[in-house]
Order: structure tokens, then C-alpha cells, then sequence
């Protein structure tokens, strides 16, 4: 997201400091809009041509879409963007674009909107792109509807640049082994930032073509002729069976003019159905972030990568997290850890981020007693130990100290929980709990009737299975029930398994947000 920028001092007349002020600088394309927050004399900027990059992604994105037909397709060259994101089903599909099933469609208010439904959809969007792992805490659902630029921007830039990312991982793309170097272990390569796995990749393809390595996809590529290459190298030979062969025809690196050159390339990227995010201007000035989305998607569409098959290689070593170690992670990376945690074990076994989570659950850290590097090696057990240590301060804790807030510093335990669950379920005439280990919790209705009693009404029970369910029918009713406990208000990293699963510590932490978001509307 964009920097906030000081202005110089405060205007005498207040009213123009509440209204928009443009000052577009052309050579750079950058946008400062004033007077956007509540905060008079803050000025915020904002790129043009990240708001062009990302209008024609999702019109392309979502273009088949007849949810999205009442705000799609949106001009590039206006602010169409900052109005379609207003009601909240943009960005609700492109989380699910981003990650499949975050959110249940059905819980998407799409028909009639009203005031208090945009709301709605607001809140299930941006608490369901805290659970993927965006960096939400300083948005709310009143920016999203008065379209307030850096804020949207910075927004989508996170939950696009989530589903580009998806694959670029070891676990689930074992083919990036090749990308291996000599004397390199697999944990070597499993430790690479999906920024690092794709530079490695474009200097794979740039060394096969013969070509000299890049440092960046900024200053680097301006020329061009980089991706030239690497255009050259992944598009499609005809050597696998039933895809056709595409020929990139590379006269047009021997044009004199940067921009005419980036320009030919696109043209050849657009070929493979690969020219999105840049615009010629993009290339030659070297833009990080849109060069880079340029690129993921490039990857995913043409990675030219093969499994290594002679090699000695542990595969048992290369597995994916589990789902609780991705609840972490999306969590963590939530509340703006810096670094960003890609991989739970590796990014944070300098416990650095550890530290930066114990500020965020009110535990004090003496920062002048914290180790800095060199790191000796840590021992083999550590993955368990961390694992206790996130244990430690896992969304739970975070929401008990929420609850702890809203009910005057009084300890919350188990107990107060379940009791606080079966009083208000109780009240609306609904069936109680015994304990985070009810086996009715399998079915997630002790979940939506903790909805519905929060706001009588809003859980649509002819859409759900209630009886004799099969274990799609639970599942069903869990991603049901996660995605409405979003849209009522409260921020749930659980994932629907884990209900169907009666996992007891992650049906706490479903219950405790639930009851944070009672506790706030009483």
C-alpha cells in the first residue's frame, strides 16, 4: 500500500481539506488524493497504472461471471473501480478466485442491495481476506464503500498477488526442483520466497537460452530483452501431445526504442495469453510490483519446468502444511508481520516474528535482549518446538484477549465460553452445547444457530441438510457456516473441516469470535 504523505501544514479552511484534491503527475503515473480519511491532512498516493493493471485482470478475471454484470466490464481510464468495489461481490469473488471456496456463494448477497446487505458483503470480504492472509487491520468496510484508492488498491494487490503466488511452492509444483542448484538441499530450495523461486526461474530459462542472469524484474528487464528470452524459451514447441506449437518471433528485440521493443514483446506475450499486468510503459520504467505479477502469471501458465527423475531426491521431505500450520500462517501474516511468513517453520525459526505476534497479544518484549543474527543451526526437534510456541499464541489467544477487553479485563476460559454459547442459545430457543467436543458440532448447527440467535434471522435454513447428513452434506454446512459467522462480523480463521472434524481448539476459537461479536452488538 502506499506511504501516507504529511502535508506541509493544515489548511485554514477545513472544508477543502475534506474534499478530493488530484494532482496526477503524468511521467510516473502517480495519483495523490487528499482528504480521503477521517483524518483531515493526510494525503495518500496512489498508481495509475496499478488501478489500469488490476481493472483488466478482473474484467478478464470475471468476465463470464453474470454475479458481477451489473458493474462489469470497468473502464480502465476512469474510476469505475473505486464504485464496483463499493457492494462487495468483486472482491468477494476474486478472494475465491484467489483461494477456491474461501467463501460459500450462498452466502454473497447479490440481488436487492440494501444499506445494511452491502454491509454485509463488506464484512464477509474483508474477514475472509483476513483468513487467506491479508494484511486487513487498518481497512474497513466504510473504506471499501467510498472507494478510497490506496486502501482498495493495496487490498486487491494483496489478494491477487495470493492466488498469482498459490503454486509457486515446493509442495505443491514439484517440478521447481529443477531449479536446484549444485551443492543445494531441498530445504535450501524450500526455504526460497515465491519472489526468489520466480527470479530463479526466469534466470533458469535466461541461462538455457544462453542468455546473462537478471538481478530484479525492475531495473533489469526495462530493455526487454530478458523477456525476449524467456518468452522464447517457455512458449510451446509442439512436443507435447495436443498442444499446439507457438513460434515467439523475436524480430522485434532488435528495435532501437525501449518502448517500441516492450511494446513487440507484449505482442508476443499476448500470443500465449500472457499479456497482463504491463503495459509497454510498465516494462521500461522498470515497475516492481506489476513486472512481477507480470511474470507469476507467465509461470503459471508456461513454468517449461520437468521433475528431475534421475536425481537422488527425498520426496517424502517435501510435504505441504497441514491445515492447522496454514491457519498459522494466514493468521500471522493477518496482523502485518514483517517478514511476511511463507513458510511456517523456515520464516520463523529466528523467532523474530514471534516477538512481533507477543506485541500483538499485549505480552511485553525487551527488543534489547532479542538475539540478532548470525543464528547457530537449530536442532532437528524445532519444528515441534515451534509449533508449542505457536500453540501458545494462536488466533485463540488473540481473541481471549478481545473478549478480556470487552468484558473488563475478566479471565476467559473454556467454561466461560460454552457458557456464554448455551445462555444466548438458550434465549432463542435453540439446542445447548456440552463441551468444544460435542459430536453435534459435526454437523455445524450448534454454529449457525449461534448466528441466527446473534442476528435472529440472517441463517437460511432451507439451504441447509440437518438430519442423517453424509460427510459432504457436513461439509457443506461448515463452509456455510464459517462464511456467515464472516458476515455477521467475526473474524474466524477455522476452516470448515475443522468443524466437521469437531477439532476442539479451533471450534473454540469459532465460538469465542462469535461471542466477541455477540458481546459488541449487545
Amino acid at each position: 500500500r502506499a506511504a501516507n504523505l504529511p502535508l506541509p501544514a493544515k489548511t485554514e479552511d477545513t472544508e477543502v481539506a475534506k474534499t478530493f484534491r488530484k494532482a496526477i503527475n503524468k511521467k510516473e503515473g502517480i495519483c495523490n488524493v487528499a482528504g480521503t480519511s477521517e483524518q483531515s491532512g493526510t494525503q495518500h498516493s496512489y498508481s495509475e497504472e496499478e488501478k489500469v493493471a488490476f481493472v483488466n485482470w478482473i474484467n478478464k478475471a470475471l468476465e463470464k461471471d453474470g454475479d458481477c454484470k451489473h458493474v462489469l466490464p470497468m473502464d480502465p481510464d476512469s474510476n469505475d473501480l473505486f464504485t464496483a468495489m463499493g457492494d462487495g461481490i468483486i472482491l468477494c469473488k476474486m478472494i475465491n478466485l484467489s483461494v477456491p471456496d474461501t467463501i460459500d456463494e450462498r452466502t454473497i448477497n447479490k440481488k436487492k442491495l440494501t444499506p445494511f446487505t452491502i454491509q454485509e458483503n463488506l464484512n464477509l470480504a474483508l474477514n475472509s481476506a483476513s483468513a487467506i492472509g491479508c494484511h486487513v487491520v487498518n481497512i474497513g468496510a466504510e473504506d471499501l464503500k467510498e472507494g478510497r484508492q490506496h486502501l482498495v488498491l493495496g487490498l486487491l494487490w494483496q489478494v491477487i498477488k495470493i492466488g498469482l503466488f498459490a503454486d509457486i511452492e515446493l509442495s505443491r509444483n514439484e517440478a521447481l526442483i529443477a531449479l536446484l542448484r549444485d551443492g543445494e538441499s531441498l530445504e535450501d530450495l524450500m526455504k526460497l520466497s515465491p519472489e526468489e523461486l520466480l527470479l530463479r526461474w526466469a534466470n533458469y530459462h535466461l541461462e538455457e537460452a544462453g542468455c546473462g542472469k537478471i538481478n530484479n524484474f525492475s531495473s533489469d528487464i526495462k530493455d526487454s530483452k530478458a523477456y525476449y528470452s524467456i518468452l522464447n524459451q517457455v512458449a510451446p514447441k509442439g512436443d507435447e501431445e495436443g498442444i499446439p506449437p507457438i513460434a515467439i518471433d523475436m524480430s522485434g528485440i532488435r528495435e532501437k526504442e525501449d518502448l517500441k521493443r516492450a511494446e513487440c514483446m507484449l505482442d508476443q506475450a499476448d500470443r500465449l495469453g500472457c499479456r497482463q499486468f504491463v503495459m509497454p510503459a510498465d516494462v521500461v520504467r522498470g515497475n516492481p510490483k506489476l513486472n512481477l505479477a507480470f511474470v507469476a502469471n507467465l509461470f503459471n501458465k508456461y513454468p517449461a519446468l520437468k521433475k528431475p527423475e534421475n536425481q537422488d531426491i527425498d520426496w517424502s521431505s517435501i510435504e505441504g502444511e497441514t491445515r492447522e500450520e496454514r491457519t498459522f500462517r494466514n493468521w500471522m501474516n493477518s496482523l502485518g508481520v514483517n517478514p511476511r511468513v511463507n513458510h511456517l517453520y523456515a520464516d520463523i525459526d529466528d523467532a523474530l516474528v514471534i516477538f512481533q505476534l507477543y506485541e500483538k497479544i499485549k505480552v511485553p518484549v525487551d527488543w534489547d535482549r532479542v538475539n540478532k543474527p548470525p543464528y547457530p543451526k537449530l536442532g532437528s526437534n524445532m519444528k515441534k518446538v515451534l509449533f508449542s510456541v505457536l500453540n501458545a499464541v494462536c488466533p485463540l489467544r488473540y481473541t481471549l484477549n478481545i473478549l478480556e477487553d470487552l468484558g473488563d479485563g475478566q479471565k476467559v476460559t473454556d467454561d466461560t465460553i460454552v457458557s456464554w454459547v448455551n445462555d444466548t442459545l438458550t434465549q432463542a430457543g435453540k439446542p445447548t452445547i456440552s463441551s468444544f467436543k460435542d459430536g453435534s458440532i459435526s454437523s455445524s448447527m450448534p454454529v449457525l444457530d449461534l448466528i441466527d440467535a446473534i442476528q435472529p434471522g440472517s441463517i437460511r435454513y432451507d439451504l441447509l441438510k440437518t438430519e442423517d447428513l453424509t460427510d459432504e452434506e457436513k461439509l457443506n454446512n461448515a463452509k456455510y457456516a464459517i462464511s456467515m459467522a464472516r458476515k455477521i462480523g467475526a473474524r474466524v480463521y477455522a476452516l470448515p473441516e475443522d468443524l466437521v472434524e469437531v477439532k476442539p481448539k479451533m471450534v473454540m476459537t469459532v465460538f469465542a469470535c462469535l461471542m466477541a461479536r455477540g458481546m459488541k452488538r449487545a
